[in-house]
């Protein structure tokens, strides 16, 4: 695992866009609790999540978040990561306004600090140089450890890391795209290049292509009976069918899951110590687990990657 204070424990960053959405109460808590008591110990979320739900209005992540941990005793265990920059719009990258927000989080997530703080997405209208030392702030506020740049091309953030070393602004440390079998382009070569070159570390989001990777989508029918039906079809993309049928005879030849394969395919990629991937329920993040256990032949890497084109 890299050296980064803020990457721990097993090699999964628990994806918290579920919490408060789909997994509530007790369901969410057992999941919390079967990460930890694996050894989980890296959470991923944001103020955003999940604002997209009708009568919400961002932060419920958090703070369901903020709850378990209060109860159980276990922050200073966890590595905490959250965002912000999508509840409005480029306003939220004022210096005050970074510092309110994060404040915001801290309150919900019943923190004095988080471990990894995130610029949720770029605004190519600022200039780079405002949004380094807008987050500068965060971490001179002694309330953020380490940095990171979610949804950022590599122009962007080449820029705002020569920026940063120039000025001696805190530098990101982390990226958070979009990346899996089914959908490269966000993190691809030159991008893959400035992480590994700057010794970043990329998190990717979608792991799993909001569950296509898992092979439970396969028929219409299969998309049109699960709320995130919709967001995997359109992942899957036109290689959905090849990548599936390449998955299905990687898993035939090592008895391990869809899920397990694709997610173990991720942390061979350049600059991946470890995938972001939600569970709604205690048992999802059982056979999440399992890619922990998974050995992919350098022949089945390429195999899976030549079916993703």
């Amino acid at each position: 695992m890299s050296a980064h204070g803020f990457v721990s424990g097993i090699p999964l960053v628990l994806g918290g866009n579920v919490f408060g959405f789909t997994s509530k109460g007790d369901e969410a808590f057992a999941v919390l609790d079967a990460f930890y008591e694996a050894g989980g110990r890296m959470i991923d979320t944001a103020d955003v999540y999940s604002a997209w739900v009708p009568g919400h209005q961002g932060g419920e992540s958090e703070t369901v978040l903020g709850e378990w941990l209060e109860s159980r005793g276990v922050r200073d265990d966890m590595r905490l990561h959250t965002k912000t920059g999508m509840l409005g719009g480029s306003e939220l990258y004022e210096p005050a306004r970074v510092i309110q927000s994060l404040d915001a989080s801290l309150e919900r997530l019943r923190t004095d600090r988080v471990d990894l703080y995130y610029a949720h997405k770029d605004y190519p209208e600022l200039p780079i140089e405002q949004i380094v030392e807008a987050f500068d702030g965060a971490v001179r506020s002694g309330k953020v450890l380490s940095l990171g740049a979610s949804n950022f091309d590599e122009h962007r953030l080449l820029a705002a890391l020569d920026h940063a070393a120039a000025s001696g602004a805190a530098s990101f440390e982390a990226l958070q795209n979009e990346y899996n079998l089914v959908s490269r382009d966000a993190y691809g070569p030159a991008l893959q290049g400035v992480v590994v070159d700057r010794g970043l570390v990329m998190l990717p989001f979608f792991g799993l292509a909001s569950g296509y990777l898992t092979g439970k989508y396969r028929t219409d029918a299969d998309f049109a009976k699960s709320v995130r039906g919709d967001r995997a079809r359109q992942l899957a993309g036109a290689n959905g069918p090849q990548v599936l049928a390449a998955l299905d005879e990687v898993a035939a030849e090592t008895g391990a899951s869809l899920a397990a394969i694709a997610l173990a395919w991720l942390v061979r990629q350049p600059g991946i110590p470890a995938p972001i991937a939600s569970a709604r329920t205690a048992e999802q993040l059982h056979e999440l687990l399992e890619f922990t256990r998974v050995d992919l032949s350098d022949d089945q890497i390429a195999r899976l990657s030549a079916a993703a084109g």
